[in-house]
Order: C-alpha cells, then sequence, then structure tokens
C-alpha cells in the first residue's frame, strides 16, 4: 500500500515595507508673495505696533529704499491678494488683513524664552520722600507697566521733540495712552492732523475747528478743522 504524502501548506512570505530614501522638498513661505512684499507687511504691522498709527507710501519707500511707484506696485498686489486693505481717500490706511497677519505669525521666527525674562514686574520696595524724611518701611510688592496700565487698548509711544517740556514731557520719554476718538478740553493726546502727521499735545474743542496747544512758548498752537484722535495721555515712563 502507497501511503499519500502529507499535504503541506505553503505560507506567503509577509510583505516588508520597501524602505526607500526621501529627499526633502524645501518649503517655501508663500508662493503667492515675493520677498519684498512680505517685507512690506512686516514693516507695517510693526511701524503699527510702534507708533500706533499706519505708514504712508512715502515712509515706506523711505524704509525700504526703494521708489514710490515700485511700493505702489507692492501694495497694489498685496491688495489684490488679500493681505490689504485700504480706506479710499484716506492717507495713513493701509490695514493688513487677518490673512496677512496669520501668514506673518507662521513666519516669525521661534524665540527663545532664555531672551526674556520671566516677569515684566520690578521689586516696588516702599515709599521714599520728596518732602520731608519718612519712616524707610520695606515692602515685598512688585510694579509692572501691564498692571499699572492694564488693558488691550494701552499702548505706548517715545516722545520725539520738546513741544511739550512745560507739561514735563521730555524729548526721549515714554508716553502711555489709551486708545481714544473723543478727548475732553485740556487733555493730552495723540492726534492725526490732516490724515498724515502725528502729534503729541493739549487737546482744545474751538467753535469751528481744533486747537492742538503745545507746552512751550517757542511752538505755536495747530489750528486744524481735520483732526482724528488717537489717544489720549494716562502716563509717562523717564529713563535717566
Amino acid at each position: 500500500m502507497v501511503c499519500p504524502k502529507p499535504m503541506t501548506k505553503q505560507l506567503k512570505k509577509p510583505c516588508l515595507p520597501i524602505m526607500t530614501e526621501v529627499k526633502q522638498m524645501p518649503i517655501k513661505a508663500n508662493p503667492k508673495l515675493t520677498p519684498r512684499q512680505i517685507e512690506l507687511l512686516r514693516i507695517i504691522v510693526n511701524y503699527h505696533r510702534s507708533q500706533c498709527y499706519l505708514p504712508t507710501i512715502a515712509e515706506l519707500a523711505a524704509q525700504t529704499e526703494i521708489s514710490r511707484s515700485t511700493v505702489f506696485e507692492h501694495i497694489a498686489q498685496l491688495q489684490k491678494k488679500g493681505f490689504l486693505s485700504e480706506a479710499q481717500g484716506k492717507a495713513r490706511s493701509l490695514s493688513p488683513t487677518s490673512k496677512a497677519l496669520n501668514l506673518l505669525k507662521k513666519l516669525e521666527p521661534k524665540i527663545s524664552g532664555d531672551d526674556f525674562t520671566a516677569s515684566d514686574s520690578i521689586p516696588l520696595a516702599g515709599r521714599v520722600a520728596a518732602g520731608s524724611p519718612i519712616e524707610a518701611i520695606e515692602d515685598c510688592r512688585t510694579l509692572s507697566l501691564t498692571d499699572s496700565f492694564s488693558g488691550d487698548d494701552v499702548f505706548a509711544l517715545q516722545v520725539a521733540g520738546d513741544s511739550m517740556i512745560d507739561a514735563d514731557i521730555q524729548d526721549g520719554d515714554t508716553v502711555i495712552c489709551k486708545k481714544a476718538v473723543a478727548a475732553r478740553d485740556g487733555q493730552l493726546v495723540v492726534a492725526i492732523v490732516d490724515d498724515d502727521n502725528a502729534t503729541l499735545k493739549r487737546f482744545f474743542k474751538e467753535k469751528d475747528r481744533v486747537r492742538l496747544q503745545p507746552e512751550n512758548k517757542n511752538y505755536q498752537p495747530i489750528y486744524t478743522q481735520n483732526c482724528r484722535i488717537e489717544g489720549v495721555v494716562l502716563g509717562l515712563v523717564r529713563k535717566f
């Protein structure tokens, strides 16, 4: 009798992934914008952060060292692509859109936490007499500009010039301001005159015009019918 051969089951070899070298393709920041257009967006955003108003075409041309006509062409492209908006017929109205801000946030290089201090506060050690001496009492509190001038609508500007020295505002001082569109007579304001020039003066409303009064006898008041209030002064910081 012939014994049948035992049946054997052929096992399939497992499919192993094939390892191939993958070349990393360079990532473009944004193929829609040129490096010059990204530079202009950064300048506009940083200018607004530091000055609290937007730059003109002339100021952009001066910062980038290119002609006004070239800046105008780039601005037109940025508007066409949805990265800038502008109020027709008004100076200083170039405003970055949320699309532009999101792009700049992605392009912003990561900064190590070591580049910053842990807090913006400094020790508030107590009081010191400017008249008769008082008892020195040590205090454990801290002083923070953020706490002293809180709010999303607060900004700071560095003063350039001496037109407000009699109000004890010196060239190089930093004024802390609150965004506002109106002011009371006598308030210190940051105002845009004729949709172009920003100035720090004392505000007075007259019958058919506004008077922006300097605090220096060597300067004349500014009279205008075209004045836009950007903020009112809350305080001042001075470094000796």
